[in-house]
């Protein structure tokens, strides 16, 4: 007798196919059979009225510490999520040694927080991707930081690798994609990744094609030089043959109002041209970072205390406020700041909270004080800790990113602070009811197909994203009628209505709507056949 029995949902498999009525049965963590009239099993859940669709795939996480300090992961599980991706954006905690390990700690707080006596003892990717195999619950997968190599191997200074340095940065990536990474990552608005030129990532690129990994950055800029950017980074797939994803793939900032068909055109080409292009996109306007990361990059050169030491200069805030206020910095990716759309959404420092919630331009007219005033003195009191949200997206451009054949889905969600970006907790059923249900910009199968399918083949799964026979049963089951984000901008830790059960590996993590105590997850690791499997 088999272990579950999941009777009467309609079936949508994550290739695109029409969904189909089916019973679907489980048995020692894998779909053993599809059919009607299947055996009886040990429990059954009744689906009638109900989709079944293999778990979603977030393919922009940033649930690094967050995943391990708080493994109840009801953000993300409740949504469907079954497996997501770390390591983003250029800057983690594998590969690291302890000095780097401080100075990425701080640099990043704002996305993974400062988890209390939290226990680090961990150096390669072997050794993280070994302490998520504890339990945890979702499966996760893990990127190679370039940024962290760089800030190992170069330092924060802003200049070119010497060819001992590059070598030591290959020998890194290596290792970390022998161990289990299933590529590599870029944060080239972020110190100090952005350093390295076009000739070092294509040159890291070359190594992670060799293991059949991909490379996934967050470009140079994302405003008035994104074309550019993008155009970089296909550049650096072509010449290293690497596969591409282009994480976050928006095209925002109001110097690229209704330039989304842009891209697409320039992926069309890229594609028609032999480059493997995927993309994700969250389904929301306003993005989500750092306070700091805003500022021009010269500021960050030699870590984070020297950037205090400059906020603590007056001659340099003028010089940072003249570019940010007329100039536009590469950190705010060469458009000048509006600081009525950057909104305080969380702090460190919880003598600071009252600013959370109120964008910049509305804290300064209430104390009287200039904008750049303000961001200096929550820079300083916060010690570089403090998240934002920027509104900056147009609606036009991500209908149009979402329904290319490239897309996925990314949350690209900071799950700490007082207010994160709702995405956080909503986005992939916000797919499934803004965009499929409400607007119809995607069908169903289609959009299905977006969050698992799809994703699945560009981390090289070759067991998981589908319901299918032998594969993983990672599934989700949701009300197509009712399923729906609750979370808000005001109100964003709300869990999503409509998705009563989720199964890691055929155990509940979501039961009758409910999260159980199950930790069913584990790490994702590529192995020597280039495809991605759980230890």
């Amino acid at each position: 007798m088999t272990e579950l029995l999941i009777t009467g949902a309609t079936v949508v498999d994550g290739t695109g196919a029409p969904g189909v009525r089916a019973d679907v049965a489980v048995d020692a963590g894998r779909i053993v059979a599809i059919g009607n009239d299947l055996p009886a099993a040990s429990w059954t859940i009744p689906a009638d009225g109900l989709v079944l669709s293999p778990g979603f795939i977030d393919m922009h996480a940033h649930s690094d510490l967050q995943i391990l300090a708080n493994p109840d992961h009801l953000a993300k599980v409740s949504q469907g999520v079954t497996l997501e991706v770390l390591g983003q954006d250029g800057l983690s905690f594998a590969p690291i040694d302890d000095a780097t390990r401080s100075a990425v700690r701080r640099q990043i707080a704002g996305w993974n927080g400062e988890p209390d006596d939290f226990d680090f003892s961990w150096s390669s990717v072997a050794g993280y991707l070994d302490r998520l195999d504890r339990g945890i619950a979702c499966n996760a997968a893990y990127l190679v930081p370039q940024g962290t190599l760089r800030m190992m191997v170069v330092g924060t200074a802003n200049r070119p690798a010497t060819s001992t340095e590059l070598a030591e940065m290959k020998r890194l990536l290596a290792e970390g994609l022998e161990q289990g990474a299933v590529g590599m990552s870029s944060g080239l608005t972020y110190t100090p990744g952005m350093f390295a030129d076009t000739a070092e990532l294509i040159e890291l690129c070359r190594l992670v094609a060799e293991y059949g990994g991909y490379y996934s950055p967050h470009q140079r800029s994302y405003g008035k030089g994104a074309l550019e950017a993008y155009g970089e980074m296909v550049d650096v797939a072509r010449e290293s043959g690497c596969a591409l994803h282009l994480t976050h793939a928006t095209m925002n900032f109001e110097p690229n109002k209704g330039r989304g068909v842009d891209l697409l055109a320039m992926i069309d080409e890229a594609l028609a041209g032999g480059i493997d292009i995927t993309t994700d996109t969250y389904p929301y306007l306003p993005g989500a970072t750092t306070l700091s990361a805003i500022l021009p990059s010269w500021t960050a050169e030699g870590g984070p205390d020297a950037l205090l030491a400059r906020l603590a200069d007056p001659a340099d805030r003028e010089r940072i406020a003249y570019e940010l206020e007329q100039v536009g910095t590469d950190g705010s990716h060469g458009c000048v700041t509006d600081w009525n759309t950057i909104e305080i959404s969380g702090v460190r420092n919880q003598t600071l909270s009252g600013a959370v919630g109120n964008t910049v331009a509305a804290i300064a007219a209430g104390i009287g004080k200039p904008p750049s005033w303000v961001f200096f003195d929550l820079l300083v009191r916060d010690n570089l800790a403090t998240t934002i949200l920027q509104h900056i997206g147009h609606e036009e451009n991500v209908r149009a990113i979402m329904k290319h054949p490239a897309h996925t889905g990314g949350s690209d969600a900071i799950l700490v602070g007082g207010k994160p970006h709702p995405r956080a907790w909503g986005t992939f059923p916000r797919y499934l009811a803004r965009y499929v249900r409400e607007l119809g910009v995607l069908e169903l199968e289609d959009c299905v197909h977006h969050l698992t399918g799809r994703p699945a083949g560009r981390l090289r799964l070759n067991d998981r994203g589908l319901v299918r026979e032998g594969y993983h049963a990672d599934l989700v089951l949701f009300d197509p009628a009712t399923v729906r984000d609750t979370a808000t901008f005001d109100n964003p830790r709300q869990q999503a209505e409509g998705i009563p059960w989720v199964l890691v590996g055929g155990v509940p993590v979501i039961a009758d709507g409910r999260r159980t105590d199950a930790l069913p997850g584990r790490a994702i690791r590529r192995t020597a056949t280039n495809r991605g499997e759980s230890a």
